[in-house]
């Protein structure tokens, strides 16, 4: 078959950590940033550069590059001069000697055995001899047992367990530290901090050089990974759940204006990055309202992309029978008078690679997808056989999900699927793989958005950021901030550089991550370390503007009630 009668399939991988680094300290108080970028990050692009074939999208959050940028640099300069290390985690690996007080002693213990168990430390027989060794010493009656060589040994098998499997298979001093077990010196510990400063400072190079030879589209999320729907308006959140609770502020003070801000920040950190200019956007959560389309289109976007979740709304909105005709999915949309392309992801598709196939042999799993894919580039070409290309001049399938947080759940970080999904994808038939860019450009036509339900990849709705009293909470001290922050800019009380230190700060404040959090379903664990960073991040607003803190930013504002995951982070099929 030539291409133009092939279904067209779009894998957007979607990379995103929150601002971990404690705006009071300058460290940073959780390593998953630096750890996904040698595991996860280091592997997508591994597995894209094996198969010259594959073509696929790939969001970045500004957020996410200029952390990538500072820990890298950090790195190389205790490397080159002995400078202090970003991450306590990551000190470990440094020529220090463990922190004597206990209780700082415990918690880089406990952080040393937050991995993966079945695939992360029961995989390697050293790391779980240490971690049954040290398991019982972390708590703290006992963890003065615990010494500086067992902490140490247990941080470079953490490092060497968070390592992409790309990068195992391939370096030959990770094979001797594997092989040696145990016992590492302080020399060997900083090899390994220099493959990870080295690993983690290649992850933009990488990227760029793929998108440099049109094997990968690089795309973007507004800046601080705001939710743009809320901040342009709360009653958004009523959209798909009429009756929901919103803050005691009848709105974001100023939305729109910081809504745009993001927005042309984002574009100034791409393009800093990358060199050149995204033609797509990954709203912050995939959430979209008709104001936040409109906002994307004037930017310049070619493309926006969300879930089938928030086209199901919209389009019930306008028929439910529309909502049911499986003919309405998997194909673009274009608000009327508009320019910028929606495209909706297949949720069922992406969630089997989010959720199911972790426990699936790796050829079978791929095989699974692509027969699904196949069965569907089938059922649109019968449903229009007097076209000359089928329907496939109508329909293309996203899948899309977050590059980083499903693998460590699959056998070997998902390097078997990964590949035999790319080499399978690249030869079918049947099947294109290619970007949203190529969509647009060769004239796939959509259909008109008359509705748009404002909502999110979570079920189409809001409600993982609003409603909940304590996100609702977080919200009033967002708003009480913004106020402060607006009668301070409105004066001459800052000179140049004080106000834009005071702006990207409250872009950092007005992130979608910290109300993901609150509320009392979540990991008690996470929803403390959140809490204290988000507080902090408004402390630090407040201080930039030359004002003093409320007394309310030193009271929690929620405490969890589940049981903590892998790091203090829930998985999900698609990371915020």
């Amino acid at each position: 078959m030539d291409s133009d009668s092939r279904l067209p399939v779009v894998l957007l991988w979607h990379m995103h950590q929150p601002q971990y680094r404690d705006a009071l300290t300058g460290r940073y108080v959780l390593p998953w940033t630096y750890l996904h970028a040698i595991k996860d990050y280091t592997d997508m692009a591994a597995h894209m550069e094996a198969n010259p074939a594959v073509r696929a999208v790939v969001n970045f959050t500004p957020v996410l590059l200029e952390q990538l940028e500072e820990i890298s640099r950090r790195v190389a300069e205790h490397l080159r001069s002995g400078a202090p290390l970003p991450d306590p985690v990551l000190a470990l690996l440094g020529p220090d000697p463990v922190p004597a007080e206990p209780a700082e002693r415990l918690e880089l213990l406990r952080a040393c055995l937050k991995a993966q168990r079945k695939q992360m430390i029961e995989r390697f027989g050293p790391y779980l001899e240490l971690a049954t060794l040290a398991e019982p010493l972390a708590t703290p009656e006992r963890v003065s047992y615990a010494s500086d060589q067992l902490i140490h040994d247990l941080a470079v098998w953490y490092h060497l367990a968070w390592l992409g499997e790309t990068v195992r298979r391939s370096d030959a001093f990770v094979s001797t530290l594997t092989q040696q077990g145990r016992a590492f010196t302080a020399a060997q510990r900083r090899e390994l901090l220099s493959l990870v400063g080295d690993l983690v400072a290649s992850v933009v190079p990488r990227y760029r050089k793929l998108a440099e030879r049109g094997q990968c589209e690089l795309s973007v999320t507004p800046y601080g990974h705001p939710i743009i729907p809320l901040l342009l308006d709360f009653q958004a959140a009523r959209d798909a759940v009429p009756n929901m609770p919103l803050p005691q502020h009848p709105a974001y003070p100023g939305g729109a204006e910081r809504a745009q801000w993001h927005v042309r920040e984002a574009l100034r950190v791409f393009k800093h990055a990358f060199g050149m200019e995204p033609a797509g956007c990954w709203p912050s959560e995939g959430a979209i309202s008709r104001g936040t389309l409109e906002l994307l289109d004037r930017a310049g976007f070619k493309w926006a992309a969300t879930s089938a979740n928030v086209l199901q709304g919209a389009l019930a909105r306008s028929d439910p029978k529309a909502a049911r005709d499986q003919d309405a999915y998997n194909r673009p949309y274009r608000l009327p008078g508009g320019n910028m392309i929606e495209f909706f992801r297949d949720d069922t598709l992406s969630d089997l690679i989010g959720f199911t196939y972790a426990t699936w042999h790796g050829d079978d799993a791929a095989h699974n997808l692509v027969n699904e894919l196949a069965r569907l580039a089938r059922q649109y070409a019968e449903a229009a056989p007097m076209e000359p290309s089928g329907s496939h001049a109508r329909h293309a399938v996203l899948i899309a999900l977050d590059g980083e947080n499903a693998w460590e759940h699959y056998p070997f970080n998902g390097y078997y699927f990964l590949r035999a999904l790319y080499s399978l994808l690249a030869a079918h038939p049947q099947l294109e793989l290619t970007t949203l860019s190529d969509c647009v450009a060769r004239g796939l036509e959509p259909r008109p958005l008359q509705n748009v339900v404002a909502g999110s990849w979570v079920h189409g709705t809001l409600a993982t950021w609003m409603g909940d009293p304590a996100k609702n909470r977080a919200w009033d001290l967002l708003c009480e901030a913004k106020r402060t922050f607006d009668g301070v800019m409105a004066s001459a009380a800052l000179d140049a550089a004080q106000r834009t230190a005071a702006e990207r700060q409250l872009g950092l404040c007005e992130s979608s991550d910290w109300f993901w959090w609150f509320g009392d379903y979540n990991p008690a664990e996470a929803v403390s370390q959140f809490d204290s960073l988000y507080r902090r991040q408004l402390v630090v607003l407040y201080r930039l503007l030359g004002q003093p803190p409320p007394e309310s930013l030193a009271q929690p504002i929620s405490v969890g009630r589940g049981s903590p995951e892998h790091g203090g982070v829930m998985r999900r099929a698609y990371a915020s």
